[in-house]
């Protein structure tokens, strides 16, 4: 297991650099990152042309990936350099607002992949039952349904939950414009409920589609492995129900499953960008769409280096998972 973990490190490495070339290369050929100081009244050529060294902008492009690298492996990420946000530090920006959107994201995931796994495993065992038409049509609806209909949505729904919550004498306990900037409260009782009426909304939308992507995807893998020659020789053993369906057939059945989660989480960590516009959450994707607005390269090429090292670290995770699933993977 080691030796196969090794090789999909040795793997994963030059795909982070190299995607990190192609980047950096398609980001410096943008624009010019100095071109609203050119036009800000009061900034000289002078500081224009100091700027511009301090940036290393006067320099070749291989040289300028070479320092972002180094820089960016020794935690020095620079500064963002849109207009307004000179000294806003692109390490702290970037940390700040992956652990926005990883605590909204896992947990989100997480539930939609237990769910999912868990009705999709029913729905093969109970095939063409009221249960499994119930749920493939609520699978089919939720994939029909945009991210932005489903948290514009979800989150009217919430609102007019706190109203009635106010009507009836009680604190309003879904948050819908994001977290409480003065945190969850200090006593066990107040953290539970502030911080589940903060997540509650967000995870929700979140979940939806992945939650139906999961179901369908469980639920043709599992029928697929159910009608396999190892599941009707462990039947014809007199093996029990359980036992054939959660010790022989759901192992293997979960194997395309967990390469769709690790595609899901990376795809999200950046992607989220219409759910926490909705709700207010400064993630990742706030992050994208103002570095791409205001055209701020540092804070682009580390919102991409942290991106593409959470997909890779999960898709590392799914390649794990594989061989505990199955070990001709790892002894192959």
């Amino acid at each position: 297991m080691f030796q196969y973990l090794i090789r999909r490190l040795l793997i994963s490495i030059p795909i982070l650099l190299i995607g990190s070339f192609l980047v950096f290369i398609l980001v410096a050929s943008a624009g010019d990152p100095l071109a609203a100081l050119r036009t800000k009244p009061g900034v000289t050529a002078e500081q224009i042309h100091s700027l511009s060294v301090q940036l290393g902008l006067d320099q070749p492009i291989i040289i300028r990936y070479w320092n972002w690298l180094t820089g960016f492996l020794t935690g020095n990420w620079g500064f963002s350099v849109a207009l307004g946000e000179a000294q806003a530090p692109v390490y702290t920006t970037i940390t700040n607002a992956l652990w926005v959107t990883l605590r909204l994201v896992i947990g989100a995931e997480l539930l939609a992949l237990v769910l999912g796994v868990a009705v999709g495993v029913f729905s093969a065992v109970r095939q063409y039952s009221i249960f499994d038409y119930i749920m493939t049509s609520v699978a089919f609806l939720m994939f029909s349904m945009p991210i932005a209909c489903v948290a514009v949505v979800v989150k009217n729904y919430g609102i007019q939950f706190n109203d009635l919550l106010v009507s009836l004498h009680l604190q309003r306990w879904l948050t819908t414009a994001g977290p409480p900037a003065t945190g969850f409260g200090h006593n066990l009782g107040q953290v539970i409920v502030n911080y589940s009426g903060t997540f509650l909304l967000p995870t929700i939308s979140l979940m939806t589609i992945s939650f139906a992507a999961y179901s369908r995807f469980q639920r043709a893998s599992m029928l697929e492995t159910l009608n396999a020659d190892y599941v009707r020789t462990a039947r014809a053993k007199g093996l029990s129900q359980a036992r054939v369906i959660f010790r022989h057939a759901m192992r293997n059945a979960l194997i395309p499953v967990s390469t769709l989660f690790a595609l899901n989480i990376g795809a999200i960590i950046g992607g989220a960008i219409i759910t926490e516009r909705v709700f207010g959450w400064n993630g990742m994707g706030t992050v994208l769409v103002k570095s791409v607005g205001n055209y701020d390269p540092p804070t682009l090429m580390g919102w991409f280096a942290v991106t593409a090292t959470v997909v890779v670290l999960f898709n590392l995770i799914s390649d794990l998972l594989y061989g505990l699933l199955d070990p001709r993977i790892r002894l192959g």
